[in-house]
């Protein structure tokens, strides 16, 4: 069922606020570090049914008019070309399309600042490429014995080196395309600068998980500890939060460990820390916004089991560790729960079980379950769309929405001139087929109309599905989770 468990609305005006007096409370000039993504962030709109993938971008564009944004790209990431998992382009290509997409949603990105720069020649390449666009580039350069180092770290030796990013509005984001950037080292090596200049500026940290302020062991908070399995972040009370205010509240371990060296970096620059403890330096307004605690739960336990998946699944293509399996495992006891909690999976294993082929299963917006199963004609995550649209347009199952003389010609196309050796449609020939005849089918047509009935629905294959009817799935927003094996026992796997 689709239940509402967060309010978007009330985030986005109590988040831009309280930015706001943070802003205020410096003066004037705030350096935000951003941590995980400024939209498309699906991780939040799944563990908080009601947040939006864009409500980051949206409570920025409250500010629009303060915020200049600076993309921050490790160096090394550049000459090692790291990958986004989730889009599978690497670091630098990202940073070009973080650019645009900023800047479609009339967001000012002011620079890109080259993070751990020590002359790697893939990185000069790249600032090269980035000036010819137009963009402002900044090095800030690898510091011996960083964050111990504090003498040499605030030193002319330490962040003087880096060059000053020049920036014009009261409000600078920091973001990055991913974790190990450098964005609270570029942060504070602003403020380094700007202290330098007689100019008062603050740092603030703005991350969404785990929220502060909901118990250690809350769903919401161990389901940030599933997605984070491979950098293998744990949730943690803390220390000198509850020390100086006698309150508890939930942080994670990196942030804990570095507070010290924060505490010491910025007492030589502002002569004392404006914080006493990492709780302090956020802003994170989230858990203020769930209006259904419960609702929040429920999803925070589905959500662990679909990383518990999609982990299997990379491990079993070699791209995961043991390790992330077993910290999955310990998660999902903490919870109490099985992988069975999703509807899905025992209806899919059952009609595999029963037909001795792949099988696939989704849970509609109102509970209900339908099934796919492999034929001659179609693969099974093509039949249990099908037969989801036919559901929520009540179209009988007897119904053929697809004609068979519609099909074989794809077939035909398919084998005999585009050399594939499965003839069974995939999901987006499926939805092709489909359009075509929706253009003489009432039927056809009937079920087009209802796939945006399919956004946040749950699906479970009992095979890894190829890289299409994954990114099918993903587009439709269905949370598609697979069993970690393969239809066949081939090495190599499209």
């Amino acid at each position: 069922m689709n239940r509402i468990g967060f309010d978007s609305e009330k985030y986005i005006q109590m988040q831009s606020q309280r930015i706001r007096e943070r802003i205020a409370q410096f003066g004037g000039k705030l350096y935000l570090e951003f941590g995980g993504k400024l939209f498309d962030d699906y991780h939040a709109s799944r563990v908080l049914p009601g947040f939006q993938p864009d409500n980051k971008i949206q409570m920025l564009l409250q500010l629009k008019d303060q915020a200049e944004i600076v993309i921050a790209i490790n160096a090394n990431d550049i000459e090692k070309s790291k990958r986004r998992g989730d889009l599978g382009i690497t670091y630098d290509t990202d940073v070009i399309r973080l650019v645009d997409v900023f800047r479609d949603f009339g967001l000012y990105v002011g620079s890109i600042a080259l993070t751990q720069y020590t002359g790697q020649p893939s990185a000069e390449l790249f600032e090269k490429r980035l000036k010819a666009l137009g963009l402002r580039v900044y090095r800030l350069y690898r510091i011996a014995n960083y964050p111990a180092d504090v003498q040499t770290i605030v030193s002319s030796e330490g962040y003087g080196r880096n060059d000053y990013i020049e920036t014009t509005r009261s409000l600078v984001v920091v973001t990055a395309p991913g974790p190990g950037s450098g964005k609270m080292a570029t942060c504070l090596s602003q403020l380094y600068h700007e202290h330098q200049r007689g100019i008062k500026a603050g740092y603030a940290k703005f991350e969404t998980f785990p929220i502060w302020n909901l118990p250690l062991k809350h769903p919401v908070n161990i389901a940030y500890e599933a997605a984070t399995a491979d950098l293998n972040d744990v949730n943690m009370i803390d220390p000198y939060h509850y020390e100086a205010y006698g309150e508890t509240t939930v942080n994670y371990n990196r942030d804990i460990e570095i507070f010290p060296v924060l505490r010491a970096i910025f007492s030589r620059i502002y002569d004392e820390c404006p914080y006493k403890s990492p709780t302090d330096m956020g802003v994170n307004m989230a858990g203020y916004a769930i209006i259904d605690d419960e609702v929040c739960r429920e999803a925070s336990r589905q959500e662990v089991v679909r990383r518990y998946y999609k982990t299997a699944c990379l491990q079993r293509q070699g791209l995961a560790g043991s390790g992330e399996i077993d910290k999955l495992t310990l998660l999902m006891r903490t919870l109490g729960i099985d992988l069975n909690i999703r509807k899905t999976v025992p209806a899919a294993l059952a009609v595999a079980e029963a037909t001795g082929e792949p099988a696939t299963a989704i849970e509609l917006p109102d509970g209900q379950v339908v099934t796919g199963k492999t034929s001659a004609l179609l693969g099974a995550s093509s039949a249990a769309l099908l037969n989801a649209l036919k559901t929520l347009a009540g179209i009988a199952d007897e119904v053929k929405l697809i004609s068979p003389t519609v099909i074989a010609p794809i077939q035909h196309l398919k084998v005999d001139h585009m050399g594939n050796r499965n003839p069974r449609l995939h999901t987006d020939e499926v939805l092709i087929a489909l359009a075509i005849s929706a253009a003489t089918d009432s039927n056809a047509h009937r079920a087009m109309d209802m796939l945006g009935q399919l956004q946040n629905c749950d699906a479970h294959s009992t095979v890894i599905l190829s890289h299409v009817d994954d990114s099918v799935f993903n587009r439709l927003g269905v949370n598609i989770t697979c069993e970690p094996t393969y239809q066949n026992s081939r090495l190599y796997h499209k």
